[in-house]
């Protein structure tokens, strides 16, 4: 029973053996086969470097990415197996920029299209020392450089790191870190089909866009800085005008109060002018009232004097003419005494009477020149009007009449 079990087992072995021993053959006459037909191809395109190793290997590179990139493997690769290839393989979101870089006008690309494109390349003329900018600046592994430089991979080569080729990889280039290995493929995927990374020009291009922010932030602050300066100054001139309007609005305040006070009192003083004005006229209207007055009482006054002197002349011609009458009766003597006595007491009665009449009238007369006197100086009129002087001349014309 072990016996059977054991011989099965071999059985299975050899077939195994066998099997693998027949497929491999076939297998290496199959990579035989593919090379020989990219050599054929490539003496066909370009038959100046059918003979060349690294042309051959670089060539068999691009028959791999384009039969990568070709899904329905058909020969071409379109527009849309394009976009799935950036898609997918490469992570590109937005890979409409590259579309334009990588078919241009042409929609159907072959494997001879894009071997001619990629010997327009730049990057088929790189030199070593190219390479190794690129290695260091693009896909950022400087690590690698010495091995770069030590087999002189130069930019023809660059197909060749854009597929999976472990014995470059691991072999050559000592690239033991599988993320390295796939970071360095995929960033020459991305130089061969889309040509070469800005990487000069990008840092001429950040450097011209620093300076201009540079100048720009500068001009910046400086306009600004001006713009506050200016601000400032006109600040502190407006200022400057508003306490100058503010000290010219107090001043003109200040003016009109004045005038105003001084109009107020400008109409007191007419007022007060007014008045006064009519209180000497009424004073002078007085005083003229008063001088009419005394005008007229001293015109009577000398009437009633001449009055009094033609009655006394009357009575001396009644006397003379009743003495005359008289003359021829001749009356007693006792009478005669008595009329004689009685006549001189009355003529010594009128002349007392008439003596004090005469100082009156002559008192009154000197009053009336020192009223006339009085009324000539500036209050003389308001004196006259409120002093005794006139009750007294008028009382003393009274008592001499």
């Amino acid at each position: 029973m072990d016996f059977d079990k054991l011989a099965t087992l071999w059985i299975l072995c050899l077939c195994f053996a066998g099997e693998y021993l027949a497929e491999k053959p076939c297998q290496v006459h199959t990579d035989q086969q593919h090379v020989d037909d990219g050599l054929s191809e490539l003496c066909r395109i370009d038959e100046a470097l059918c003979k060349d190793e690294n042309a051959i290997l670089s060539f068999e590179a691009i028959r791999s990415i384009h039969k990568q990139m070709d899904d329905d493997a058909n020969g071409n690769v379109d527009v849309t197996e394009t976009d799935g290839f950036l898609r997918e393989d490469l992570n590109y979101h937005d890979p409409k920029a590259k579309h334009n870089s990588f078919h241009g006008a042409d929609l159907l690309i072959s494997v001879e299209d894009m071997w001619n494109t990629w010997k327009t390349s730049l990057v088929y003329n790189w030199t070593v020392e190219e390479m190794v900018v690129w290695l260091t600046g693009c896909v950022e592994l400087p690590q690698y450089e010495d091995a770069v430089k030590k087999i002189r991979i130069n930019g023809s080569a660059m197909p060749r790191l854009a597929v999976k080729n472990t014995t470059l990889t691991m072999s050559i280039l000592k690239i033991l870190d599988r993320s390295h290995a796939q970071k360095l493929q995929l960033k020459a995927l991305d130089t061969v089909l889309f040509g070469p990374p800005l990487m000069n020009r990008h840092s001429h291009l950040k450097d011209f866009l620093l300076v201009v922010s540079i100048v720009i932030a500068v001009g910046g602050c400086w306009f600004a800085y001006m713009q506050n300066r200016y601000s400032k100054d006109h600040m502190g001139k407006m200022i400057k005008d508003l306490e100058w309007l503010q000290r010219a609005e107090q001043s003109l305040h200040d003016l009109q109060q004045k005038l105003q006070q001084a109009q107020e009192e400008h109409r007191s003083v007419e007022v007060e002018k007014v008045n006064l004005e009519q209180q000497l006229r009424d004073e002078i209207n007085a005083a003229k009232q008063e001088a009419q007055r005394f005008r007229e009482l001293r015109e009577g006054t000398e009437n009633e004097l001449s009055r009094q002197k033609y009655a006394e002349e009357e009575l001396e011609q009644k006397a003379e003419k009743e003495l005359e009458s008289r003359c021829s009766w001749s009356p007693p003597e006792s009478l005669q005494k008595w009329l004689q006595l009685t006549h001189e007491v009355e003529v010594q009665y009128y002349n007392i009477k008439k003596q004090n009449a005469e100082r009156q009238l002559l008192a009154a007369k000197e009053g009336a020149e020192k009223i006339k006197k009085k009324r000539n100086t500036l209050f003389g009129t308001f004196h006259v009007a409120h002093s005794s002087s006139l009750d007294d001349v008028d009382h003393k014309i009274l008592t001499a009449k």
